[in-house]
């Protein structure tokens, strides 16, 4: 079975509405799996085998814009 892998849907996400421009997602995961380069900017999903699969990111979107899967 292939590791668990955070998707991101741009057409959901809204970085310029999250608390000061920082994924809450981002925030949440506990392996760094999600990045974001800059304040306001897209997070991006750091390809790895770190994602555990917890969806506490999935959990801290408050855009619904992220899935595990």
């Amino acid at each position: 079975m292939p590791d668990p892998v955070a998707i991101i849907d741009y057409q959901k996400c809204h970085p310029d509405r999250c608390d000061s421009g920082v994924c809450a997602a981002m925030l949440e995961c506990p392996n760094k799996v999600l990045r974001q380069e800059a304040f306001y900017e897209f997070p991006f999903s750091h390809p790895s085998h770190f994602c555990r699969g917890c969806a506490k990111c999935v959990q801290a979107c408050l855009f619904e814009a992220i899935r595990v899967v």
